[in-house]
């Protein structure tokens, strides 16, 4: 076995071995949190190690911390709240959008009465036509 070999073994087992102390609430190099940082402190490895050399051993962890702990991840927490943040966005930004069509067509209506109006040389007086004007609904935004 090779010199890397036995550095990514002995560094694998100083993640497994991390993962139970965290697990049975021993630590002792960490805070003691359930999350990856912690980990990584845990088992004196650099956190991206985690997230490139040995993710199977993040999932690993953050699997036995749901299933053991019936806890989220922090990790899944925070792409949560950011997930329920970007779809609030995303249904304000809708609704805005469908403000702003209804506008646009309101527009484009008037100045199309307008204009027949301009062109029109047998209107009818103002007062007449006061109570055929029906106005428009807006339009309910999509979610």
């Amino acid at each position: 076995m090779s010199h890397d070999q036995t550095a990514h073994s002995a560094e694998r087992e100083r993640i497994n071995a991390a993962i139970d102390r965290l697990m049975a609430g021993a630590p002792t190099r960490s805070s003691g949190s359930l999350t990856v940082e912690a980990l990584a402190a845990e088992a004196d490895v650099h956190r991206m190690a985690l997230y490139k050399r040995h993710f199977d051993l993040r999932e690993l962890f953050n699997e036995r911390v749901r299933n053991e702990t019936k806890q989220m991840p922090a990790s899944e927490r925070r792409l949560r709240k950011a997930n329920t943040t970007l779809r609030q966005s995303l249904k304000e930004a809708r609704a805005s959008e469908a403000e702003a069509r209804w506008i646009t067509e309101q527009t484009i209506l008037a100045a199309a009465v307008l204009t027949a109006e301009a062109n029109n040389t047998d209107a009818k007086p103002e007062q007449e036509r006061e109570g055929n004007v029906i106005p428009f609904r807006k339009p309910q935004p999509r979610e």
